[in-house]
């Protein structure tokens, strides 16, 4: 069986889709094909929002419980993090009703990442095996956990 112009040439696909979208030429668009692009258009973005919660999370679990060990490169990352965190938000502003599905989330694996960067169990240093920040502090630009 031939391949669609899909599955040969993506670009190309795309560049045609939107000219049949444009001149209204339903029938000419691949339904099936575009559908699946929307839906990982869409997978994306939460998988953006899990996976930035996720480093931001890990580097705060860092500065609260290795002090000694601040630096100006942890906080770079905690700030760009955020910085990309809202302007995540602002543009897909639904994403909003998946914070208390994906935190919690975010939060297990970062624990994991923490554990496995700094090789503290969290269990022995009582780090707390559920996210105790809100949301809101997370993207607090003032908020540092001591």
């Amino acid at each position: 069986m031939a391949k669609t112009l899909y599955e040969r040439d993506f670009y190309a696909w795309t560049i045609q889709t939107v000219q049949a979208l444009r001149a209204k030429a339903f029938n000419k668009v691949d339904i099936e094909h575009l559908t699946e692009e929307l839906e990982s258009m869409g997978a994306s973005q939460k998988h953006a929002l899990k996976s930035r919660l996720r480093v931001l999370l890990m580097h705060l679990l860092k500065w609260q419980y290795q002090p000694s060990y601040r630096s100006r490169s942890w906080e770079n990352t905690i700030i760009a993090q955020r910085d990309d965190l809202k302007d995540l938000i602002q543009d897909n502003p639904s994403l909003k009703s998946k914070i208390d599905e994906t935190l919690p989330k975010s939060y297990k694996l970062a624990l994991l990442d923490f554990e496995n960067e700094t090789g503290i169990d969290p269990k022995k240093a009582e780090v707390p095996e559920v996210c105790r920040y809100s949301f809101d502090q997370v993207l607090d630009d003032g908020f540092y956990p001591e």
